[in-house]
């Protein structure tokens, strides 16, 4: 580490590029089952956000696989690898002054504090997508719950590999029991607090 010599103090500040992008920056960590409907309200939410003139990246679990974690597991080492990457990917992003949507399982406290630690608690704001296990083994989009049910998937969440509920989110909003665009409102209705600038 005698080599690295930090610059973050002659470097534009967030609140610079903020001001250019006209929004406050934040990451809205969204975490819930495979099949809870992460992803869909992480569309939908990005989509309505653009429509409304705001800056957004979308970082889903899945996509991130395919390219930063391509070379990650699902044993715990590499699940909180892939948290901690995601989370300091994140980062970089809020720096620049961009809404991040972060759709990732998050399945212990510990790793979605981590995540906030890295990110700043100021500005994680912990969306729980919650659906119970049964309803999302029902719908099973990916066909995961299938291949776990038969073996051929280890360390499923839920299932074999354990999945804490969060205990203080910032939002919870209840799939099984209310319709996608209802919930997607109610996440929108508390973004826009954080993100318009008065």
């Amino acid at each position: 580490m005698e080599n690295i010599h930090p610059i973050f103090d002659r470097i534009l500040k967030r609140e610079d590029k903020e001001t250019i992008l006209q929004q406050k920056s934040v990451v809205i960590w969204m975490v819930g089952l495979s099949g809870s409907g992460k992803s869909t309200l992480a569309k939908a939410i990005e989509q309505e956000l653009h429509k409304n003139g705001f800056l957004t990246q979308l970082l889903d679990g899945d996509n991130l696989r395919t390219g930063i974690n391509n070379n990650l597991g699902f044993s715990e080492a590499d699940r909180i690898e892939n948290i901690r990457r995601a989370a300091e990917v994140s980062k970089l992003f809020l720096n620049c002054g961009v809404i991040t949507i972060c759709s990732l399982i998050s399945p212990t406290e510990e790793i979605r504090n981590m995540a906030k630690n890295i990110i700043g608690a100021e500005d994680y704001f912990e969306l729980y997508v919650n659906c119970p296990f049964e309803i999302c083994e029902q719908r099973d989009v990916k066909g995961l719950y299938r291949k776990a049910r038969n073996g051929e998937l280890k360390n499923f969440t839920g299932l074999d590999s354990p999945f804490e509920e969060p205990q203080n989110p910032s939002l919870e909003v209840r799939t099984d029991l209310k319709p996608l665009d209802m919930c997607k409102e109610e996440i929108l209705t508390a973004v826009f607090k954080k993100i318009k600038i008065n």
